[in-house]
């Protein structure tokens, strides 16, 4: 139509935003893609690539006053090194309020590409029953798709993006479109071996990842080169983001118009039409509103920044978003429980001869075992965990000054295997997220204030998976077994989910089947906020199929001239 100037806006331009430019553009639409951070090239704008601790500021780490006044929550998410700290988000300019009692850490980045750069690459599918689960133990809203809808996209993103890993053939993890997984070091084959015979069916792995064993010319992306600096960006382009994959991908189609430091407010909505018209934006450096139309828009902007979006895209005259017929926008907010970890030693002598060379970008992986075919007798709690970890070997504990110190360190201890558990979180129809009344931030948006905890089910399955690490490794023969439950802070994982879950019903949910607003049929919203429940599996693989699939469906549905 002549109103528009473009046929989508994109929203956000993390894992999700980038695969909606990339999906939307290869298929004939002229895209406008917006995003609150910086600019970040890729290869270029990079500066700690490939440097020591030796080579940056306060050698690798960020100074404690900095951090606690301006990236407070960053410290939570690994992100507090000077090689990171850049890409985050700066706490102090760019707020959030948490309601009296709980705590919620909401990690999040200040950059085009956004957690795309930093993510973790853990890249795991969800299993059929993550999609029934909801509608059998009657907690949150029943899916309104089930896993062989979304495996077809699965495949798809996963042989474009690169996932590295090996085929297991379990049901509750499905395999998927894999190149040759990152070797396990010795380590972790002596656990496996150790640990798949002393407990029949449980299973260690290499863990799945983003990070490509093999090199992708016509991309011009190159194998992992095993530096182990992934979350500086790599100029290799050896793991998915969205600066080494989609983007590129979008531009090369010249249908992509990007703009960075656009900070989006709210959606302009119609109500005669039951239509959104524009997006509204404030360029975060000249303070300039503009509003932006197109035919359709895509909601991407990471879980938590959505629902402030959706939350502040009000109907006139009112203080209700016009997405929010059903009540349930802001509503089941949801985060992985970690931070229950546990490890052992390998016996004296074992591969004291052996060292490893490298650092290679993952390790290994002990599937969900718990509550798989039905309800465990010995389990208090409901659904299940994963866990993730690895094995290394350290240099001994030096100690003294000079010499002594200085050939302590030629020395290296035993080897190690260790994990650190997610769990799944139960949708909770009080776990909000809600603008604060009072509180705006410096462009006069509301700030996001979180009402967020874990309960009994998180708490249980946590303890369980403190005693049950404890007995994996001793039944694998490892020594000094140690296990530990840490407080679990919503937040901490970054795998925030929900506020716009899918649903059947426009009555109890946000958006159908096709990640598309009840209230507004041109606006699809496809990163986590969407996501019905959260598996126990790391959640940004399953954002990338269903931006897929929606995409798919925006476009036929725009040229049938539906939407």
């Amino acid at each position: 139509m002549s109103d528009y100037e473009f046929d989508a806006i994109v929203i956000g331009s993390g894992v999700s935003g980038g695969w909606a430019a990339k999906e939307l553009t290869e298929k004939g639409m002229k895209v406008l893609m917006l995003d609150r951070g910086r600019m970040v090239e890729h290869g270029t704008d990079y500066p700690f690539e490939g440097t020591g601790a030796w080579e940056q500021p306060y050698r690798g780490d960020t100074p404690p006053a900095l951090t606690e006044s301006d990236y407070y929550a960053s410290r939570y998410g690994g992100a507090g090194q000077t090689a990171v700290k850049d890409f985050m988000n700066n706490d102090r300019l760019n707020p959030y309020a948490i309601k009296d009692g709980p705590e919620f850490r909401w990690v999040r980045p200040g950059i085009v590409g956004g957690k795309s750069i930093t993510w973790g690459r853990v890249s795991l599918r969800f299993g059929p029953q993550d999609f029934t689960a909801n509608g059998q133990d009657g907690h949150g809203v029943d899916w309104p798709i089930r896993y062989d809808d979304i495996a077809p996209w699965y495949s798809y993103v996963e042989a474009y993006a690169g996932i590295a890993g090996s085929k297991e053939g379990l049901t509750h993890l499905p395999d998927g479109e894999f190149q040759p997984p990152h070797p396990m070091n010795v380590a972790e084959i002596w656990a496996k071996e150790r640990l798949e015979k002393a407990i029949p069916g449980r299973k260690l792995i290499p863990t799945r990842v983003a990070n490509m064993t093999e090199d992708k010319p016509e991309q011009g992306r190159s194998r992992c080169q095993s530096r182990s600096q992934c979350n500086r960006g790599c100029s290799f382009g050896a793991y998915f983001s969205t600066q080494a994959v989609t983007l590129p991908a979008a531009r090369a189609t010249n249908k992509l118009t990007l703009l960075a430091d656009q900070v989006v407010t709210s959606l302009e909505y119609d109500p005669t039409t039951k239509k959104v018209t524009g997006v509204r934006t404030i360029d975060a450096n000249t303070k300039v509103a503009k509003t932006y139309r197109s035919r359709i828009v895509f909601l991407c902007a990471s879980a938590m920044a959505s629902n402030q979006i959706l939350l502040n895209s009000k109907l006139e005259g009112s203080d209700k978003s016009f997405a929010n017929a059903s009540g349930a926008l802001g509503r089941y907010i949801m985060d992985h429980p970690m931070l229950t970890v546990f490890s052992g030693n390998l016996p004296q002598g074992v591969h004291a001869d052996l060292i490893e060379y490298g650092r290679k970008p993952t390790g290994v992986y002990i599937p969900r075992f718990r509550n798989i075919d039905g309800q465990d007798p010995d389990a208090d709690f409901v659904r299940g965990y994963g866990c993730q970890g690895g094995g290394h070997r350290d240099v001994a504990n030096a100690t003294g000054f000079g010499a002594s110190m200085k050939e302590g360190l030629r020395k290296y201890g035993a080897w190690s295997v260790g994990f650190n558990v997610f769990g799944e979180c139960l949708p909770y129809l009080d776990n909000t997220i809600t603008l604060h009344p009072d509180k705006v931030d410096r462009f006069g948006v509301p700030q996001a204030l979180f009402n967020v905890t874990y309960r009994d089910n998180e708490r249980k399955m946590m303890t369980d998976a403190k005693v049950q690490g404890e007995k994996m490794m001793k039944a694998a023969g490892l020594v000094d077994v140690y296990a530990e439950e840490r407080p679990h802070i919503p937040g901490d994982s970054i795998h925030e989910m929900g506020g716009a879950c899918m649903g059947k019903d426009p009555r109890t949910s946000v958006t159908n089947k096709w990640n598309q607003l009840h209230d507004a049929q041109n606006v699809f919203v496809t990163d986590g906020s969407a996501l019905s429940s959260t598996s126990c599996v790391n959640p940004s693989l399953t954002f990338m199929a269903f931006t897929a699939r929606a995409a798919d469906y925006a476009v036929k549905q725009v040229k049938a001239g539906v939407i």
